[in-house]
């Protein structure tokens, strides 16, 4: 676990799902692996509506986000998964100190409802 700004990673998770909570946003599977293909795993992942979310910890701080080998990762993972269909959404330390985070999520969350994220083999025409 590393260290963001005096906060460790797992406390600035549990800081967005208190304001999930408070938003009243549907409960999140934490650590959800989304793909047989790899071993990635989601931060935060509502797999019914195929939205996820990504904590981008240590932007300001040359953290594993903005190194070579962890970017391209990312780079993987996001392209992974929008190939199988996922919202992924990226949010910040600063994000989620403003509450933009949270916000993001509840609209993600509404527009996949309005708009299922993929077509079943019997949906195509």
């Amino acid at each position: 676990m590393y260290r963001l700004n005096g906060m460790s990673k797992s406390k600035l998770e549990d800081e967005l799902s208190q304001q999930l909570k408070l938003l009243k946003v549907k409960k999140p599977e934490r650590e959800y692996r989304f793909s047989n293909a790899r071993r990635f795993r989601f931060d935060f992942a509502w797999p019914e509506e195929k939205v996820a979310c990504e904590v981008q910890g240590g932007v300001w701080v040359g953290g594993r986000h903005n190194r070579g080998k962890g970017y391209e990762n990312d780079c993987d993972k996001l392209n992974l998964s929008q190939l199988e269909g996922w919202l992924l959404l990226y949010v910040t330390t600063t994000h989620i100190a403003r509450g933009d985070a949270a916000e993001l999520i509840r609209k993600a969350l509404k527009v996949r409802k309005l708009q299922p994220p993929y077509y079943n083999d019997s949906d195509v025409v």
